[in-house]
């Protein structure tokens, strides 16, 4: 990274190596930490899209159930894609459709005993790579860079931070 911050001082005007040197390792770090999560999940013969669907059901808590439009809305996709993605998942036996009991015109998309147990599995080992990554600095250099990182966040998208 160093290196490639010395490359372009002196090349663009008004070049601040103290923003680039942070903008190349965030950029990184992302890089290192979606790989890493895609390996974890390669193990499980499973693409991110379908982690993060079943991570959705899982984070409603029990019974582990959402409407399509309400996933739709939080995968930030249209009614019709999650559709798709709920047909393959169900057809993996991860997710089951079912009406509500109280409006049966309503769907419910519902994580199965496997997919909780598939997404169980999946979290446990991609935990186990951020805690590594994170744990590299002493826990007050943590506490510090979580609070910088979220004052980064807020100026981009207060709701996100």
């Amino acid at each position: 990274m160093d290196w490639h911050v010395d490359q372009w001082e002196g090349e663009i005007p008004g070049f601040d190596r103290r923003v680039e040197g942070i903008a190349v390792r965030l950029q990184s770090l992302g890089r290192y930490l979606d790989r890493s999560r895609d390996a974890v999940l390669a193990k499980y013969e499973m693409q991110w899209w379908e982690f993060k669907t079943l991570h959705l059901l899982r984070r409603n808590g029990p019974p582990y159930q959402a409407t399509p439009g309400e996933l739709a809305k939080h995968l930030a996709m249209s009614p019709a894609a999650l559709t798709n993605r709920v047909d393959a998942l169900e057809r993996r036996g991860y997710v089951e459709r079912h009406h509500d009991r109280d409006d049966r015109r309503k769907i419910l998309a519902r994580l199965t005993p496997a997919g909780l147990d598939i997404w169980q599995r999946g979290i446990g080992d991609i935990q186990a790579v951020e805690q590594s990554l994170v744990r590299a600095l002493p826990a007050p250099d943590q506490d510090q860079l979580e609070a910088l990182l979220r004052t980064l966040l807020q100026s981009t998208d207060p709701e996100t931070a």
